[in-house]
């Protein structure tokens, strides 16, 4: 069985995105920078991803890493 990813909260993060900046979304659920990456993956199967912000808006990051597409949320949150 493979791991599953630890749920940070279920519901999505809204973050806001500056344009042309790069962020890396924790797809592991363990970091303590939630929606983001701090490095708490090391020694799991999960790494994170990135996403280039293209405009400047507010984006829903998945919190409970359990999307179809991430880093985005999909409301698979409301399944859990």
């Amino acid at each position: 069985m493979s791991e599953s990813p630890v749920i940070a909260q279920k519901g999505p993060y809204a973050v806001a995105v500056e344009a042309g900046k790069t962020y890396w979304w924790c797809a592991c659920g363990r970091s303590k920078t939630q929606p983001f990456c701090d490095g708490s993956h090391k020694g799991t199967p999960f790494t994170p991803m990135q996403y280039e912000a293209t405009v400047s808006d507010t984006v829903y990051f998945c919190g409970c890493k359990h999307t179809a597409k991430p880093p985005l949320c999909d409301g698979s949150h409301k399944k859990l």
